[in-house]
């Protein structure tokens, strides 16, 4: 049993994302799966899942950068308008005191 004296669990090996993204790139980029999977000790079916979860996630890095675009393009909006209030402002001001 686990736990005795002299023997040990089998433990999961934990891959980070940037791993995981570089084998699957590999394979994306036409090297073989089979030697992708022996360099890293990773098994076929993992790395078919991986690419599936890769591939899956892909257009939502590109939705993301729209969505910045346009969240900066509303804040340009609103900023240029201040600005334009408060250049007014300022011209009101001048004309005032002179």
């Amino acid at each position: 049993m686990a736990g005795e004296e002299g023997e040990t669990a089998m433990t999961r090996r934990q891959w980070d994302s940037q791993t995981k993204a570089t084998v699957v790139l590999q394979g994306l980029k036409g090297r073989s799966v089979a030697d992708i999977c022996t360099e890293h000790q990773v098994s076929q079916a993992q790395y078919y899942q991986w690419r599936e979860q890769f591939l899956k996630k892909m257009p939502e890095l590109f939705s993301n950068t729209e969505h910045r675009e346009q969240s900066l393009v509303h804040e340009n909006n609103r900023l240029k308008k201040i600005v334009g209030e408060l250049t007014m402002e300022l011209k009101k001001l001048n004309e005032w005191s002179e």
